[in-house]
């Protein structure tokens, strides 16, 4: 019974220590200030009252709290909205930066094989490849240029003995003629001395 009558008069005390914190609070207004849910939640600690291990809290500060948060959630809500349309929009924006990037990438890549290619008889080749062909062809024709030019020798060495051969030919030729010539006259002036002979031996 006495418990019951201290539990009554702690209650009691609570009531109307409550009802003079609202009274004083309702003579000496506090200007609204904007803070943070965390804040507000210290803010509601703080200003509450205290009964036994419990607090005791206005309802209309709760309720305030609670539209407060409330009101916070859906802003929050409404930012991460906001974020992820946002993110949307920058991966959309990233895809297509992407795509012409790998455009660009292609048009430099053919770009530059066009640069180092070569077209040789209608044909792309690389630079690396029409050079070396050059150098091969230039080798090639050195080649043939070195043997043309020991053939040419060869064959003027050839043409030289021929000619040296020739003119021998010819020297002898004159040689023999000559003297066949005097063989001739010589035979022909006997042939006439016995003609002679014969016409006085008549």
């Amino acid at each position: 019974m006495n418990t019951i009558k201290i539990n009554f008069l702690l209650f009691f005390f609570a009531i109307a220590a409550v009802s003079a914190q609202e009274t004083q609070n309702a003579e000496q207004p506090t200007e609204p200030k904007v803070n943070t849910i965390s804040q507000q939640f210290e803010d509601l600690l703080e200003n509450s009252n205290n009964y036994q291990e419990y607090k005791v809290v206005k309802q209309n500060a709760l309720q305030k709290l609670k539209s407060n948060a409330a009101d916070s959630i859906n802003g929050l809500k409404g930012q991460i909205v906001g974020l992820q349309e946002e993110i949307q929009t920058q991966d959309a924006k990233i895809s297509e930066l992407n795509k012409s990037l790998e455009d660009t990438q292609g048009t430099l890549d053919q770009t530059r094989a066009e640069k180092d290619s070569i077209f040789f008889l209608g044909m792309p080749m690389s630079k690396g490849s029409y050079m070396g062909m050059m150098w091969g062809i230039v080798a090639v024709l050195a080649l043939a240029l070195i043997f043309f030019i020991f053939k040419f020798k060869g064959s003027n060495a050839h043409t030289q003995e021929a000619r040296q051969k020739l003119a021998d030919v010819e020297s002898e030729y004159e040689e023999y003629r000559k003297k066949a010539l005097e063989k001739e006259q010589k035979m022909g002036r006997l042939l006439q001395d016995e003609r002679n002979k014969a016409v006085k031996k008549q």
